[in-house]
């Protein structure tokens, strides 16, 4: 027969220590009151509250057994709010590896979309670039298709959209942060390789992974290069890459905003859904949807005061 201190002993194990962290949107407020409410919300009792950053990022650290209804009541208290959350074991929060996407990720833009306006198909290529990151069509074939309008386009246009590609708010200090603190960083894009060297410069990447885009004469041909850096390209990227730095996968963090990142996303450690495609931020285990990309900072537990630029 047991006693009642060894089933209590056993009641604790059962016990996981978790860590809801919530950011507001840039312009927004998280207040007390807010605070207080997704606790009550979560039915918790004992918890540990730490600010990393005053009125826009605070950690909730607890233990339960029921983590699954606690979760469920923290998103539907955060519906109509401008607050993101995450929610997930404070173990191994601490990310050891980023691999992150380009287009209306790590930048504002959508590459293919602004090449389209040096020959006046944007609407075009902008329809058919929403189709493929939306999951409607089949990502290959759109990406050829859209390669074939953009025939023609110089290499002189190409530097020209180059220079004025806008980084996303956050990528900065996500990338700079990061490898302060020994993570290493990939960008894994299926766009093209002249626009990741070039981000990937900018904003500091170890590596940088994507497709070819073919020229003759200074002009691009229409043609793919083959093989193509697709969906499951990038899952084979982020493998590779995490077993080269030995790296384990629960220390890996992935972020997207397109049908082609969701495999990269359902297979790293902590996989969010960016600004994304409804498709994808349903399937994602997380979401950014108020915050920049400094939200990404504040799963792993970083306070605003050890951010790097």
């Amino acid at each position: 027969m047991h006693s009642p201190i060894a089933a209590q002993i056993v009641e604790m194990s059962k016990l996981v220590a978790y860590v809801a962290t919530l950011i507001a949107a840039p312009k927004a407020a998280l207040t007390q009151k807010n605070l207080d409410g997704a606790i009550e919300a979560m039915g918790l009792r004992e918890v540990h509250v730490s600010w990393l950053a005053v009125n826009g990022a605070v950690d909730v650290t607890f233990t339960t057994q029921d983590p699954e209804t606690a979760l469920k009541r923290l998103s539907l208290f955060l519906k109509d709010t401008q607050i993101d959350y995450f929610f997930q074991q404070k173990k191994d929060r601490r990310k050891k590896l980023l691999i992150a996407d380009m287009d209306s990720t790590m930048i504002v833009e959508e590459c293919l979309d602004e090449l389209a306006r040096f020959k006046g198909l944007q609407q075009e290529i902008s329809h058919i670039t929403a189709c493929a990151m939306s999951g409607e069509l089949d990502f290959e074939a759109a990406l050829k298709e859209r390669v074939a309008l953009l025939a023609g386009v110089t290499r002189a246009e190409i530097s020209q959209l180059i220079e004025r590609l806008t980084l996303m708010p956050g990528a900065r200090a996500l990338v700079t942060t990061m490898r302060f603190h020994g993570a290493y960083t990939a960008l894994v894009s299926s766009g093209f390789e002249p626009f990741t060297e070039s981000i990937a410069t900018r904003l500091g990447f170890d590596e940088t992974r994507a497709n070819t885009l073919l020229m003759k004469d200074h002009c691009i041909m229409g043609q793919l290069a083959y093989p193509v850096l697709g969906r499951h390209e990038k899952l084979r990227a982020l493998e590779e890459i995490r077993q080269a730095h030995l790296i384990p996968q629960q220390l890996t963090l992935a972020v997207g905003d397109g049908a082609n990142d969701l495999d990269m996303l359902q297979g790293s450690g902590l996989g969010v859904a960016y600004h994304a495609k409804p498709i994808v931020a349903q399937a994602a285990r997380a979401r950014i949807d108020h915050a920049d990309l400094t939200a990404l900072l504040y799963a792993q537990g970083y306070r605003q005061e050890e951010f790097r630029q």
